[in-house]
């Protein structure tokens, strides 16, 4: 990356240029808006088109705001250069000096002078594409793809790549340090290698940033894949796939506009701390609509934070609890075992079992969902309750009204047919051994079940229900349906609401339940689903990816593509957290990494546990003054954050905690999935791993989370699958 390059006077003018009419196109935003809301009166209808204008002009002037991010990243000329490498634009409206050759300026939003001439082309536009996935093989129609590195509107470097006869892709030395590294980059594939490493080099702010400047081939491939059907990306620590599946939803929304935006795009992720990670990344590329949601928001209504042990855990997430829960509704339609007889002013209204049976069974056929039948079983009740009663041609709509205020036929609906909330289905579960065991019949093996029942001691709502407990809600409500109003309309707490697209993030931690769960959600079928079976940590860890698919929609055909190249870790660290990999999941090989580290891995044991906290101390300090204005983290089994968190505010060091918007944060190796830090301290090793298979992955995600530096302090022995040489000591 030059920072001398000739033509940057030249550049900088038409980035200057490009400010100036975005900054007109604002300022002819605000204009219009001003002159519409200083009219207020009309018919509905012409109220209706300028509130809806109003929101057009509102999303407009959201996407033209860029805040610190910068409009111009790059440029492509095509057809007909020389291959000099001289400049071949006149500045003038992004035009060519000759006639053959087009300049195109990439940017994160499309800018357009006052003649509507383009100044700068949107990074999503098929234009733009060879930007991305131009190669030596196959240059797409260009002559040379030029890389700026900018500081916000201040371009501080250019970095050229010029194709064509005796080029094939490869960094012109123009535009390349003297060193010659770009040029011997370039030929393994990555594109703007000095731009590359310039952004990689930026210490990290506790937001995830957009890579819309740097976006690689095999990352584009994936974003530019067609809106239909299931597509899995399979990306290891570092490879970027969680950017890439929002640069994805950022690039759907462009091209398919209509009908996306009115459908709308979801994200799913694993945590709150990983949602407030990644949430400027869409806003920050002009889409600021898209909702962002963990599981639990999905579900209203009811509390979620409750633990539970793991078995219980992995038994909610089976597969079989669709049909368990299924059963459990049924039950709940239930014929009378004995006759019922109830007052009525000077008669007796009844109700036999034979009749009770023959209406629960007609509306268990009629009806899918349990409470659509509602309806349906009480005016069949009236009408059996009415042939019981003396008097002749009973008016069955005002024998109705008079039962409503009965508390007798009340009670009857109550035990035949009630209307039901999903936590109130589950908790009446839950709390029974008789209910559980009879959902279970046929489903669960003998005695499973009793893992599920908890004493019920809390009214429906003030019950804490685990994240496996979010799916069996969502499949009681998707069973029960909603509930019927007199109005005739249904709760809104009842709509499943469905969305054009929906991406999810660490998807090798769902359970089938959970994916269920986000598949009922989508219209078509379509999604971005990413994630790394290695960091699989979940009670129900898939072992490939049709263990995934198989409870995804199937309407299209699905495809699952790779990310291989590793961009954020240092080779140093890939190779130590490679050598647990090889325990963890044996089959997967780790991502390559593309550049090598500062320093490597340091490790520092001490003789007793009383010693950990104060190296944690020490390591933490020297990290925080080695990364500068970069953040630090550190990550510890979750029964350790606590004790690490009160050992750091005794020596007056500031920090978060379960989340990485601070400097200094200290985050449970449960959380840290996802989240990317310059420096990361990983304490005792050995209780992240505990007992078990899903600890090694833990651990794989915890040593693969430092951009720049890793710290390894531990006083009891380092778990077997980090043995062998160690690539580092701290002194």
């Amino acid at each position: 990356m030059s920072q001398h390059h000739p033509d940057i006077p030249a550049e900088q003018a038409h980035v200057d240029h490009a400010y100036g009419c975005l900054e007109r196109s604002k300022e002819d935003a605000w204009r219009i808006r001003s002159l519409t809301e200083a009219s207020t009166g009309g018919t509905f209808q012409a109220r209706f088109e300028r509130n809806a204008f109003d929101e057009q002009l509102v999303h407009r002037l959201t996407e033209l705001d860029l805040g610190d991010a910068a409009l111009v990243f790059g440029r492509i000329d095509r057809d007909g250069v020389d291959g000099s490498g001289t400049d071949v634009t006149n500045g003038t409206n992004g035009t060519a000096a000759t006639s053959t050759v087009e300049t195109f300026y990439i940017g994160r939003l499309a800018v357009a002078d006052e003649q509507r001439e383009p100044v700068v082309v949107d990074w999503r536009a098929p234009v733009a594409e060879p930007f991305y996935r131009a190669t030596g093989r196959d240059p797409m129609g260009l002559l040379r793809r030029r890389h700026f590195a900018v500081d916000g509107p201040r371009l501080i470097g250019i970095e050229d790549e010029l194709f064509g006869e005796g080029h094939l892709g490869v960094g012109h030395d123009e535009g390349l340090d003297g060193d010659g590294t770009g040029v011997t980059q370039a030929g393994t594939g990555l594109r703007g290698y000095g731009t590359l490493l310039t952004a990689l080099a930026k210490g990290r702010t506790g937001q995830l940033g957009d890579i819309v400047a740097t976006i690689q081939a095999e990352q584009d491939e994936i974003i530019r894949s067609p809106h239909k059907g299931v597509l899995v990306v399979q990306g290891g620590p570092g490879t970027g796939k969680t950017v890439v599946a929002l640069h994805r939803a950022a690039y759907l929304l462009y091209t398919h506009r209509f009908p996306l935006e009115d459908q709308g795009v979801l994200v799913i992720g694993p945590n709150r701390v990983f949602l407030r990670y990644i949430e400027r990344v869409l806003p920050s590329l002009g889409e600021a609509g898209v909702e962002l949601a963990v599981l639990a928001d999905l579900v209203r209504g009811v509390t979620v934070g409750a633990g539970e042990p793991v078995e219980v855990a992995r038994l909610k997430g089976d597969a079989r609890m669709t049909d368990f829960v299924a059963n459990a509704v049924r039950d709940r339609g239930r014929p009378l075992r004995e006759p019922v007889a109830i007052p009525l002013g000077a008669s007796v209204l009844r109700l036999s079992v034979e009749q009770s049976s023959h209406i629960v069974s007609a509306a268990r056929r009629r009806y899918r969902r349990h409470n659509a039948g509602r309806r349906f079983v009480e005016t069949e009740i009236v009408a059996a309750l009415a042939q019981s009663s003396r008097k002749q041609d009973t008016d069955l709509e005002a024998l109705h009204d008079q039962l409503r205020d009965v508390a007798a036929f009340r009670e009857l609906m109550e035990r035949m047919w009630p209307v039901l909330t999903p936590a109130e289905l589950l908790h009446d579960l839950f709390g029974s051994h008789g209910l559980l065991r009879s959902a279970a019949r046929g489903v669960l093996a003998d005695g499973e079940h009793e893992l599920l029942h908890r004493p019920r001691s809390a009214s429906t709502g003030e019950v804490r229900w685990s994240a496996a407990d979010v799916a069996l809600l969502d499949e009681a409500l998707e069973v029960l349906g909603p509930r019927p109003r007199r109005s005739g309309r249904i709760h809104e707490d009842d709509e499943i609401r469905k969305f054009g697209h929906i991406v999810v993030d660490e998807v090798q931690d769902l359970s089938p339940m959970h994916l269920r769960m986000i598949a009922r959600r989508s219209i078509g079928g379509a999604m971005t689903v990413v994630g790394d079976l290695a960091q699989a940590t979940g009670p129900l860890a898939p072992r490939t990816w049709q263990d995934v698919l198989d409870h995804l929609p199937d309407r299209r055909t699905s495809l699952v593509t790779d990310l291989t190249v590793g961009y954020r870790i240092p080779a140093e660290i890939m190779e130590l957290a490679a050598r647990v990999l090889r325990v963890a999941a044996p089959d997967l090989v780790p991502p390559t990494s593309v550049r090598s580290g500062a320093e490597p891995p340091t490790f520092r044991q001490v003789g007793e546990r009383d010693e950990l906290l104060d190296a944690v101390v020490d390591e933490v300090r020297r990290l925080d003054r080695a990364v500068g204005t970069g953040s630090v983290a550190v990550v510890c089994a979750d029964e350790l954050a606590p004790v690490v968190s009160a050992a750091l505010r005794s020596v007056d060091i500031e920090h978060g905690t379960t989340s990485i918007e601070q400097r200094l944060s200290v985050v449970p190796a449960s959380v840290v999935k996802g989240l990317e830090l310059d420096g990361v301290v990983v304490v005792e090793p050995a209780d992240i791993v505990g007992d078990g298979l899903d600890g090694q992955r833990a651990l794989y995600v915890a040593l693969t989370r430092a951009t720049k530096l890793l710290s390894v302090v531990h006083a009891r022995p380092l778990p077997g699958s980090m043995s062998g040489q160690r690539v580092g000591h701290a002194s």
